[in-house]
């Protein structure tokens, strides 16, 4: 195996004005030697950027991009809300820049005042935090990264990639019984919506590379937002609208591992004048599933917020219809995340069709599952996260629909180590690519907790049940057997003891055809749209 076999070759990335297929010698697309940990949860993330927010000191740079970011939501307990533990480092002389999107009203449950305030905390601390409106109309900023670098210290180096908003709902743990700072969700989720999700951790010369994301936007001459109703209040409140220097960016620190990460990212074809860094857009994330599920043999495993848009599914589609040994798991939400009547159709249509493409081609061979705690409340499944064949894994912003694959801004990584794993299958595919250690065990990892198998000494039945899931054919009965148990239970009254998991088949509810009508052509349009160009709309291509 050859890591272009899996990877983007530079000029495969459709993008030739970013820096970051030229920032090596050997002029790779992807960077060698590095460590990437997979952060499962945001208990976990919040406890590890808190103790190494508290470690930077003075001319540390801490860079960031968020979605969302509410300043009062606590990384660790009373007195570590985020607004907080940032303007402490700000005084101790860490430079802090960060770029938050602006959003939509607030009238439509996005997030422009949390924004705002978190800014307005950091700017009075002395730091530099934009609310950036630079986004086709109707997307928005959705990379969610941190960069730590320390000049002087560059074993301390470290960024964070994936799924995870510096905001309020995202601080749960394994027992998912939600963050107590929550935002509502539908009423299915209860007061304190439990929360999945990911982030990585990555240590190594790829910290350049994130750090390199960050710059071309942060650098974008641009304005913030071309609206002229946005640019007046701009004037008015005095905001910071004009990016300050960054200093010089450090040498990329030092190999320190077996994996090999390569950032792959979205950037719409930004309407009448396009980003400096992507004139026509970007669509590596797009380009790298094509790439990756062409070489799909046995398993593809998917955690996603969503898994909408038929012309996105149809990639998987293809891979289920030539590969007839290809099974596919997907994890998704059991319930939308937003009730009524206009809301509820519009989130169930492009999965409804999605669902259809996919079982059409797949029969028995393709399962989807929600998730819920022990509570039986259902689990919000915000993870974005694929593993394909033990061999390439992705984890990242980025969802499986339209919008993320080609009209908001993502960031993701594809990750292949260097180390194969000794346990059999050691070569699923037979490609002869061998099962590759960090991708196994980011899957048998998330497939332990939602099967409820604790990490077990030798020689146990919970080590002999971990060996079993190695294998894809063995996994996917187990996924199929877990969740026909408990929906079993649940259907029998919930009577004797609680069968192990947290799985629940998925099977989305029926829409009447007049709701289908209404919502087909609002969902292309509102929810999930196209922001590639015309010519590639028209061909369906990324």
């Amino acid at each position: 195996m050859t890591y272009a076999d899996w990877l983007l070759v530079s000029g495969e990335r459709g993008n030739t004005a970013t820096r970051l297929d030229e920032r090596r010698p050997d002029g790779a697309a992807w960077s060698e030697g590095n460590d990437a940990r997979p952060l499962v949860h945001g208990a976990v993330y919040f406890a590890e950027l808190l103790a190494a927010i508290r470690a930077m000191h003075a001319g540390d740079l801490f860079l960031f991009t968020d979605w969302r970011g509410d300043p009062d939501e606590r990384l660790g307990g009373p007195g570590t809300e985020i607004g907080a533990v940032l303007e402490r480092a700000v005084h101790r002389g860490v430079i802090v820049k960060g770029l938050l999107w602006r959003s939509h009203l607030d009238s439509f449950r996005f997030s422009e005042e949390e924004n705002r305030h978190l800014g307005e905390e950091i700017e009075e601390a002395g730091g530099e935090c934009l609310l950036d409106m630079r986004v086709r109309p109707g997307g928005s900023h959705h990379q969610k990264m941190v960069v730590l670098r320390h000049p002087g210290r560059p074993e301390l180096d470290v960024a964070y990639v994936g799924g995870i908003d510096l905001c309020h709902s995202r601080n749960d743990d394994s027992a998912h019984r939600g963050d107590h700072q929550a935002l509502p969700l539908a009423a299915a989720y209860g007061p304190y919506p439990p929360w999945h999700d990911v982030q990585l951790a990555l240590r190594g010369p790829v910290v350049g590379d994130v750090e390199a994301v960050f710059r071309e936007r942060w650098e974008d001459p641009s304005p913030l937002s071309r609206s002229p109703l946005t640019r007046l209040r701009e004037l008015l409140h005095r905001e910071d609208t004009i990016a300050d220097r960054l200093p010089p960016q450090a040498p990329d620190p030092a190999p320190c591992g077996t994996h090999t990460v390569q950032l792959l990212r979205t950037y719409p074809n930004r309407l009448l004048r396009g980003y400096p860094f992507a004139p026509d857009g970007e669509r590596s994330i797009a380009r790298g599933y094509l790439k990756a599920l062409r070489r799909a043999r046995t398993l593809i495993y998917l955690e996603d917020q969503y898994l909408w848009s038929p012309r996105v599914v149809a990639c998987f589609a293809r891979a289920l219809a030539t590969q007839p040994q290809l099974r596919l798991i997907a994890v998704i939400p059991s319930v939308p995340d937003q009730d009524g009547r206009l809301a509820l159709p519009m989130n169930l249509i492009g999965r409804i069709t999605a669902l259809d493409a996919l079982r059409r081609v797949g029969g028995d061979r393709v399962a989807v599952y929600g998730l819920e705690n022990h509570a039986g409340t259902p689990v919000y499944v915000h993870a974005k996260v694929c593993v394909i064949d033990d061999v390439w894994a992705s984890i990242g912003s980025d969802n499986v629909n339209l919008r993320s694959w080609t009209h908001d801004s993502e960031l993701s990584c594809a990750v292949i180590d260097r180390r194969t794993d000794p346990r059999p299958p050691h070569d699923p595919a037979g490609l002869g690519d061998g099962a590759r250690a960090f991708a196994r065990e980011l899957r048998l990892e998330l497939m332990h907790e939602h099967l409820d198998i604790a990490a077990a000494a030798p020689d146990t039945a919970g080590q002999r049940a971990e060996e079993e899931l190695c294998d894809p054919v063995a996994a996917f009965r187990a996924f199929e057997e877990a969740a026909a148990a408990l929906d079993a239970w649940h259907e029998g009254g919930r009577r004797g003891p609680r069968p192990p998991g947290r799985l629940r088949g998925y099977v989305p509810p029926e829409l009447p055809w007049p709701q289908r009508v209404v919502a087909t052509p609002l969902h292309h349009a509102l929810v999930d749209p196209d922001g590639r160009p015309l010519r590639l709309r028209r061909r369906n291509a990324f």
